[in-house]
Parts: C-alpha cells; structure tokens; sequence
C-alpha cells in the first residue's frame, strides 16, 4: 500500500493530510512540520504518523506543503535524500505561482511533479483541487492520487496554462464568498436579524443556490431572473447591487487575484 508524506502541516497541507486519510489507512500517512507540535496534534487526531522532512520525503507520494518562496530552499535541503530514493515517487506541490517547469529544475527533468491548488473547502470534503502533471506521472499514479484525495471533494485535471486563470476564481474565491455572506449578515443584523441566525441564513442560501446552479445546468442569470418578480423585493435589491457595481467588482476582484498570481510567478 502506498505511502503519503506531507512536508507542512499547515491550513492547507493539514486539510489534504485529513483528507486522505479518510480515504486511505492512517497509517501510512506521514506529517513532518517546522512546528513539531502542529503536526503532532494533526497525528494524533488521525491516527498518522509524525516525522521529519527527510522521512516523508521518502513516502510513495509527497506533499510539499510550503510557501512558494520557500520550496527550493526546502527541496534544496531535502537533496541528497531525494536523491538516495529506492523508488522514484510522486511530487505533489501545492504552491501558487511555482509552475512545473520550476518545479523540474528544483527536483530534476526525470522528478515525476503532479501540480495542485486546492481551496479551503477541502477540511469539509466540498472543495475543488486543480491539477495537471508532467510527462514523467505514469496514469494509474494519478488514479490512485486522485482516489486518495477523493473525500476532499471534486477533482479537475486542467491545463497548467489555466491554471492561474482558474485558481483566481476557485482558490481565492472562498475569501469573496466568505466577504458576500459576511455582508448579507450584516444587512440582515442591521434589519433586525440576531447574528447567528443571520450568518446560518446566508451561508444555507449561498450553499444551496451552488447546489441548484449545478444540479439544473441553468445559467446564473436565468436562476437570478426566476427569483425577481415584476416589481418585486428580489428585484429591487438586485438594482442596488447594480448601482453599486457589484458585478464589476466580483469581476475586477478575480482579475486582481490573477494579475497578483502572474506577478508573483515573474510573467508580469
């Protein structure tokens, strides 16, 4: 059975080491940390193992859950174990901005690299992951890393040159997402509404609105249309959205997070 080691247990790589292991035995999941204890308390509540960098750089698949600034540090560090492997492995980088081709020249032409960028809803199984691998990934090894992060919810294998395009909505999204509930809370709290019921109302809404807009295949803006009545209250409140840009905002707000993500890879 493969092994799966995680080289920072952070938000993110914690949430992915969670997901794995309900789908994979606890066991044969390894978390090593800069914070020892982070990853102990991660370990302990699901049963995986704690261990140093050069551990899990030796498991079947490895996680490089660091900060795209410093993974060549850290690959750099890990070299001379990454090079005594008994098996070649698979290279799993979740860092933004860090594409494949470098990614390559940290670990070598011949590293089999699959690339992802998860958001924050895989910790509840309804997130998205974006992936693409290099040429060197053999198919049944992205099968089964597909099948072990399958409860962290859906899967999209993409173009690696979409993949800024597409982490701009589906990665910085939940932060525009949390911000729209946050704000209808508010309207709600200021029309009377007690906090919590307000919050628990606006996340149901949006919840289940995703929902419909998926399972009906229905444009957004025809779902929208079905909600406003001649003359209605939807309506109305759909115009002071409209007056105050709400659209462009939401559009400008993606294009910000792309333009940011190029920056950071150097192509702008």
């Amino acid at each position: 059975m493969s092994t799966y080691g995680f080289i920072g247990t952070g938000n993110m790589g914690g949430a992915l080491a969670t997901a794995v292991s309900e789908t994979m035995e606890p066991t044969n999941i390894y978390l090593a940390n800069r914070s020892i204890e982070k990853s102990q308390a991660l370990a302990e509540k699901l049963g995986a193992n704690v261990c140093d960098n050069q551990t899990a750089v030796q498991c079947d698949y490895v996680f490089l859950g660091v900060k795209p600034n410093m993974i060549e540090g850290v690959i750099r560090e890990l070299k001379h174990d990454i090079i005594s492997r008994t098996n070649p492995g698979v290279f799993v980088s979740m860092a933004a901005a860090v594409s494949i081709e470098k990614l390559e020249g940290f670990l070598g032409e011949d590293a089999a690299i699959v690339r992802i960028m998860p958001n924050t809803p895989v910790s509840v199984g309804e997130g998205i992951i974006l992936y693409c691998a290099n040429k060197n990934v053999r198919e049944e090894a992205i099968e089964e890393l597909m099948s072990a992060l399958f409860w962290a919810g859906k899967c999209i294998k993409i173009d690696e040159k979409l993949m800024d395009a597409a982490s701009a909505v589906a990665g910085c999204g939940p932060a525009f997402a949390d911000l729209f509930m946050e704000s209808l809370a508010d309207g709600g709290v200021a029309c009377g509404l007690p906090r919590a019921l307000a919050t628990e109302l606006a996340a149901q809404m949006v919840l289940g609105s995703a929902k419909l807009l998926l399972e009906s295949g229905k444009n957004p803006g025809l779902l929208k249309d079905e909600v406003c009545s001649p003359g209605g209250t939807t309506i109305q409140g759909v115009k002071a959205l409209e007056d105050a840009a709400f659209r462009s905002a939401g559009m400008n707000a993606v294009i910000a997070a792309y333009e940011k993500t190029l920056q950071l890879a150097g192509k702008k």
